[in-house]
């Protein structure tokens, strides 16, 4: 999503068929487009949202639930932390160059965690949305979806993808980056960080482990939420602990 100043950071905010013949995903990249297919072009999307009157873009991901519709994203992507609920928020699937292959899912409901609406607490930047069906199908029946990891193991390697709208990017296409995260250095939140050059848009953009390239499954274990202003090369993602697991639990039974 675009910059919505929260203390001096700044917001960073395709078939299912494996990867080609002579083309590989790269286990360590600050920012490239995803060179295969799998479930990863399918679950992942555009989110198109207004807030207080402004039009922004994040991206988002279907995961399991007992409702087969929740969208996982980040807070700010669907509440201005203490500030406005997000109007018109809108889950596009497999988004890519302005097609809409699986057509757009509106929010029905929408959740944030106590700590971000609260206080705007970058530790706690996670939505969860539940969307309306389309044509009487289920979200996750008509893409598939992912699943979600609770207090997983920390600084294991991970895969994040998004679409980052800001320059040198467009928000057109699905990108990717991939490396081990490491602890805040700053230590300001309880979050993880990754060398990820992906720019407004990605926000909400799902962090896998135990990612499998060749399927474009994994375990989400985190979504893009920040960046340090001096710091812009790296992405920051809050921990999916026991409270962020509350607010799914709260949205897979809405």
């Amino acid at each position: 999503m675009r910059p919505l100043g929260v203390d001096q950071r700044t917001i960073a905010r395709r078939s299912a068929v494996g990867i080609p013949a002579g083309m590989a995903a790269a286990t360590a990249t600050n920012g490239s487009p995803w060179p295969g297919g799998g479930a990863i072009t399918t679950t992942v999307g555009r989110v198109f949202l207004t807030l207080s009157g402004v039009d922004f873009v994040c991206s988002g991901t279907a995961v399991r639930s007992a409702n087969r519709d929740v969208v996982a994203t980040a807070g700010h992507c669907v509440k201005d932390g203490t500030g406005a609920w997000a109007d018109n928020w809108t889950f596009v699937p497999g988004y890519e160059s302005g097609r809409r292959p699986y057509g757009s899912y509106p929010a029905r409901r929408m959740f944030v965690a106590g700590p971000w609406a609260r206080d705007a607490n970058d530790g706690y930047d996670v939505g969860m949305v539940a969307v309306s069906d389309r044509g009487g199908r289920h979200l996750a029946d008509a893409v598939g979806a992912q699943t979600i990891g609770w207090n997983a193991a920390r600084g294991r390697q991970t895969y994040t993808f998004g679409f980052p709208a800001d320059p040198p990017y467009n928000g057109e296409h699905l990108l990717y980056c991939a490396g081990v995260p490491s602890d805040d250095p700053y230590k300001k939140t309880p979050d993880q960080g990754l060398k990820c050059d992906l720019t407004a848009g990605a926000s909400g953009g799902p962090w896998f482990s135990g990612f499998d390239p060749v399927t474009g499954q994994g375990q989400l274990t985190s979504v893009s939420s920040f960046k340090y202003s001096n710091d812009t090369g790296s992405m920051y993602g809050p921990y999916f602990g026991d409270e962020v697991k509350q607010v799914f639990d709260t949205a897979q039974k809405a």
